[in-house]
């Protein structure tokens, strides 16, 4: 057992009052002769150490789920299971960085704990996430630490032990830090998918217990009832700033080393912060803390005020989720004084009033929308509207909708509203289509059907000419087929149409005949 230098026994330092003075140079005799002077106390090394991480790395793991190694700032928050979830805590430390106490010399066996009280009627608890800080004080090695953390149903020793997981490196990765002053934040999380939940069922003291403990050090030197594990190669847990004061002196446990009657505590086992000596105890609480649910919490709902001035009762996330602003837990819509929503009403004489739609309705005005809002001097408010066809036009926002348009905004122009071109079937000789804008087509050399038109069967198909071949308005008749073959066979019909009956810019052909005498038939032109 090692003392610190300013008069009390280090909580990690576990050995006897002989082997402290041994190791500080005092004769085991002169302890049980008489009590530490306070000179004889300066003399002796301190076994914690203050240190300042600007930042802890988080160690994610869980019986379910690969480890992962996250900094705090990309952590959303602490827990997540939701309005069913609490946090049990009693320290005042900041676990994505700031000051910290070493435990220096917390031997391995040894374990922390922390004991949370909770109301009868929240049992049983699930176990969501539990996480301890494990820093290094000036380590000269990379330290790898064995670690383990269980869950009690009422207090350590006493209660009754739920669940135990221990580090094996392969699922939960051992703890490994440095060198130097760093450390990590341990989070044991349990998935909410997985079958096998930790449950605390209901006990006489209603309350659980966390415990965390060093199973194998890095770098265990000796026995540690006399010698205190080597700072410069281990990793230790930490408790809070002692400027911060030791908040539950009995909700803090120790689990010490059998180191005899003078050991921290005497004959080691379970101890409170509140029974250990001054000499032993901290002036911190340990860095740790649990998120827990109560497994038959209801989660709690309330008036949740929507966009359209209407009132529902909602779950609080559910109300964020459709933009509602929810009003609290167990309120009602009776309650709620939900504001109805307003927008730019535009009148028959073009002047504007902010109104809500009902309101706009009775004047016989035309409501723009909720959260539009009038121009200068009362002006409807009017922008560039670009139309499904390519155009643009100045309009009100739902001028532009009534015409399936996409507004540009309050105020925008036509010059600077960059409306997209449609789309249109582009034609080519070939009778191939294409789904091009018009400038594109034109470009290619094809011929632009129009906006929005789509390419089909038959859309670029050449038209065959009617069958009235000569012209005559006399049709059905033999003289057409007559006067077709004339001119076929080079004759001259000026009142004739072309031989290129299929218009395909393909003649003489074969096809020009069966296509003719198709049509003829009342067929359809291919």
């Amino acid at each position: 057992m090692v003392l610190r230098a300013d008069g009390w026994m280090g909580i990690t330092m576990k050995a006897t009052f002989a082997a402290m003075l041994l190791a500080a140079g005092t004769a085991h005799a002169q302890l049980a002769e008489a009590p530490l002077t306070a000179e004889e106390l300066g003399r002796l090394p301190a076994n914690e150490a203050t240190v300042q991480l600007s930042s802890v790395p988080i160690m994610r793991v869980s019986r379910t789920q690969a480890a992962q190694l996250i900094e705090p700032a990309q952590v959303p928050g602490f827990g997540v299971r939701g309005p069913c979830q609490s946090v049990g805590s009693h320290t005042n430390a900041n676990f994505g960085g700031g000051q910290f106490t070493v435990q220096a010399g917390f031997a391995q066996g040894e374990s922390i704990a922390a004991t949370y009280n909770v109301a009868a009627n929240q049992f049983p608890l699930r176990i969501d996430l539990a996480e301890m800080i494990l820093a290094t004080s000036n380590a000269t090695v990379q330290t790898t630490t064995i670690w383990a953390v269980e869950f009690w149903a009422g207090v350590p020793g006493t209660g009754t032990l739920v669940d135990t997981i221990v580090s094996d490196d392969q699922l939960l990765p051992h703890a490994r830090i440095g060198p130097g002053t760093a450390g990590v934040n341990i989070q044991f999380s349990v998935d909410p998918n997985d079958p096998d939940q930790i449950i605390i069922p209901s006990n006489p003291s209603n309350s659980f217990t966390t415990v965390w403990r060093i199973v194998q050090h890095n770098n265990q030197s000796g026995n540690p009832c006399i010698t205190a594990p080597s700072t410069a190669t281990n990793a230790f847990p930490t408790t809070d700033n002692p400027s911060g004061g030791l908040s539950q002196p009995t909700l803090n446990w120790l689990f010490g080393l059998n180191c005899g009657s003078l050991g921290c505590p005497p004959n080691g086992g379970w101890a409170r912060f509140s029974s250990l000596n001054v000499l032993c105890r901290p002036n911190g609480d340990w860095v740790t803390r649990t998120s827990y649910s109560s497994v038959n919490c209801a989660p709690p709902t309330g008036a949740c005020c929507l966009t359209d001035g209407t009132c529902s009762i909602q779950l609080q996330a559910d109300c964020a989720a459709i933009s509602g602003t929810y009003r609290g837990d167990n309120t009602t819509c009776a309650t709620a004084n939900c504001p109805i929503p307003t927008g730019a009403c535009c009148l028959s004489n073009g002047f504007c009033l902010n109104l809500s739609s009902n309101d706009c309705a009775g004047v016989a005005g035309t409501f723009q929308g909720v959260g539009t809002a009038c121009g200068a001097g009362n002006a409807c408010p009017s922008g560039a509207c670009c139309l499904p066809t390519g155009a643009c036009a100045i309009t009100t926002p739902v001028g532009c909708t009534s015409q399936a348009g996409t507004f540009r905004g309050v105020g925008t122009t036509c010059a600077t509203a960059n409306c997209p071109q449609p789309n249109g079937a582009c034609c080519f000789s070939t009778g191939a289509c294409l789904s091009l804008t018009n400038a594109l087509c034109t470009g290619a050399g094809g011929t632009w059907q129009g906006a929005l038109t789509t390419c089909g069967a038959g859309t670029c198909s050449a038209a065959c000419d009617d069958i009235d071949f000569n012209n005559n308005e006399v049709f059905p008749e033999d003289q057409d087929v007559v006067d077709f073959f004339d001119v076929l066979a080079g004759a001259t019909c000026a009142a004739c149409n072309d031989i290129d009956f299929n218009n395909n810019g393909v003649f003489p052909e074969d096809q020009d005949v069966i296509d003719f005498f198709n049509v003829l038939a009342g067929g359809q032109c291919p």
